[in-house]
């Protein structure tokens, strides 16, 4: 089986792209694109026989079928330094395979992330792990941000007082606030990182994590275009419907009462993108 090179991606690699002030994403290595996940489907040798849209052609059919194996052949491998609580979500995506810094053994640095004004928002009365809408006044958007800078370094102060006396680093750290800075190479096979990709890119994801989403898919896309595409179209811009639904979206083609109510039928709406005047 020949070794894989994806040129947009060879552009790209060890490249740094910022992320939140002073977080960033590297595309540190890859193993196979989108001709690797084609030979590992037909057991082939070398770059195989078929053609382009052949092959294009087979990627969707994987993916649009769940024969995930095949996208398992790709591996890409990051370099990421982002807030701890975004790291906190990021690991529980568990098919990745995970180095981080450790404050046992580094002093860690006075790195910490804060937010813009303008992403200052209100708890959702309607969503239990999201943000609101709703306008926050200028004067609490400049409270917030001067509590969260006074913290950290509050927090980091009393951490370095600590280090300057000796104490363990093990235990000074353990005041250090989650918006503090953490790094990891995180390496990961393409079906699991397009699974992150379908949940951390989704609007309801928390802002934070989703620009890191971003910024993966970008790099992924350049590994292999043709899966992304696929991706795209299959996962990320389509739509899973509960059988109940799908009686409801045929009842409505025909001009059907739809028989459902309250929270499932708004969430019928909001999967179809329309606005319920509409129906």
């Amino acid at each position: 089986m020949a070794h894989c090179i994806s040129p947009e991606a060879e552009k790209v690699l060890d490249k740094e792209f910022t992320i939140l002030n002073k977080g960033f994403v590297r595309l540190v290595d890859y193993m196979g694109n989108d001709d690797r996940i084609v030979q590992s489907a037909r057991v082939s040798y070398g770059k195989g026989t078929k053609s382009y849209r052949q092959d294009k052609g087979l990627i969707t059919y994987l993916l649009r079928n769940d024969h995930t194996s095949p996208f398992e052949q790709v591996v890409l491998t990051f370099h990421v330094k982002m807030p701890i609580f975004v790291a906190r979500q990021w690991i529980r995506h568990r098919t990745a395979r995970v180095n981080e810094i450790s404050g046992r053994y580094s002093v860690m640095e006075p790195e910490f992330y804060v937010p813009t004004e303008k992403d200052v928002a209100y708890q959702s009365t309607d969503n239990k792990q999201g943000r609101a809408e709703e306008d926050v006044p200028q004067s609490l958007r400049e409270k917030v941000i001067e509590l969260l800078r006074k913290d950290q370094e509050t927090a980091y102060g009393n951490y370095q007082s600590m280090l300057d006396d000796n104490i363990a680093r093990e235990l000074a750290r353990i005041s250090l606030p989650l918006s503090l800075y953490t790094e990891m190479y995180w390496q990961i096979d393409l079906h699991n990182l397009l699974h992150f990709l379908r949940l951390r890119l989704d609007p309801h994801a928390q802002k934070e994590i989703r620009v890191y989403a971003e910024v993966l898919y970008s790099l992924t896309k350049k590994v292999c275009p043709v899966a992304i595409e696929a991706f795209d179209n299959h996962i990320r811009g389509a739509q899973r419907f509960s059988a109940r639904e799908l009686k409801a979206l045929q009842d409505l083609l025909k001009k059907k009462t739809v028989a459902l109510e309250g929270k499932e039928y708004d969430r019928f709406i909001e999967k179809l993108g329309m606005d319920p005047s509409e129906l």
